[in-house]
């Protein structure tokens, strides 16, 4: 390679698309993947019958450097996985991660449909129906999951996550899947929510992480609710009618990290208390997206204490901020 050319080569950042409100979405080709945005994941986590909690996650990362570097090694897209199931008779959240360079038939996120993988772990799309399969060392997956509710999250697909114009992801969910299969070579039924979202600026410099939850809800309707907290303490931002409460913390014996594992959660004046399958439920993935956060199956219970619902609660940032 002649000097300057590599020179050129190192020389090239990828520029990357803005998320604009008014896009309209379309299904299937949204569910596909979208290389020319900063980050992308497809998420699902969801509750067995036992009862216990999984979830399996795929990320796409688009490089920012070199990106016009022809070689078939340059990592243009990193692809990162995630999977864990939160089984009580464990006593602690178990998980596995991955990571890969997309390419050589190893690793892929393809685009038009949800089909992502990394070696023999994937996450695919036929028609409305998924499957899942992970096959790792404490965690075991082979799961079929089904639905047809898709929600446009925000303004029809456009969420805002800060108030910069360009802090925003297209982001819709899939709640009230239903799932079978295999969990660790144990018989598992139970019901499901799938999230994915895409975004060149999904975390403002300012804000530290964020607090998500998706909760089905019994009566047949589902809430989604997050907001992102601020590096100088408190809410850098939530969507209007969005409020978290921090009711009761606990102590990672690992990191010494503290997170708030019950929540009050308000969205459009429906108030829901949100408590932890298990208080231990911290993944620690340092060795695939460099971070440790809390991510577990959480009841929710309404204002006369009854279950309204289940579903995963997410706590970002709480180990260091997080970085995208």
């Amino acid at each position: 390679m002649r000097r300057r050319d590599f020179l050129k080569w190192s020389a090239a950042w990828a520029v990357f698309p803005g998320v604009l409100p008014g896009a309209r979405l379309e299904f299937p080709r949204d569910e596909g993947a979208h290389p020319d945005f900063r980050t992308e994941w497809w998420y699902v986590t969801g509750w067995l019958d036992w009862p216990a909690g999984f979830q399996v996650t795929f990320f796409r990362a688009r490089n920012e450097a070199d990106d016009a570097n022809p070689s078939a090694f340059n990592p243009r897209q990193i692809l990162l996985a995630h999977a864990a199931v939160s089984d009580p008779s464990r006593g602690r959240l178990v998980h596995e991660q991955r990571a890969a360079r997309e390419g050589f038939s190893l690793a892929q996120a393809e685009a038009g449909r949800t089909a992502v993988w990394i070696d023999d772990w994937r996450l695919e799309q036929q028609g409305s129906a998924y499957s899942a399969r992970v096959k790792g060392r404490e965690v075991e997956l082979d799961l079929a999951i089904s639905g047809k509710e898709i929600v446009l999250q925000g303004e029809r697909g456009f969420s805002r996550k800060g108030h910069r114009p360009d802090e925003a992801s297209y982001y819709y969910s899939r709640p009230h899947l239903e799932v079978s299969g295999q969990v660790n070579g144990r018989a598992a039924r139970g019901t499901a929510w799938l999230d994915h979202e895409w975004s060149s600026a999904y975390l403002a410099p300012e804000a530290a992480g964020w607090d998500w939850c998706g909760i089905n809800l019994l009566d047949g309707g589902s809430l989604m609710a997050f907001r992102m907290r601020s590096k100088a303490g408190g809410v850098h931002y939530a969507p209007p009618g969005v409020a978290f409460e921090v009711l009761r913390t606990w102590t990672s014996p690992r990191t010494g990290v503290a997170y708030p594992v019950s929540m009050r959660v308000t969205k459009d004046g429906r108030t829901l208390r949100l408590e932890p399958l298990m208080d231990d439920q911290e993944l620690d993935a340092r060795a695939s997206t460099g971070t440790i956060y809390w991510e577990g199956a959480v009841r929710a219970y309404d204002a006369q204490g009854r279950e309204a619902g289940r579903g995963y609660l997410e706590l970002t940032g709480y180990w260091k901020p997080m970085k995208l």
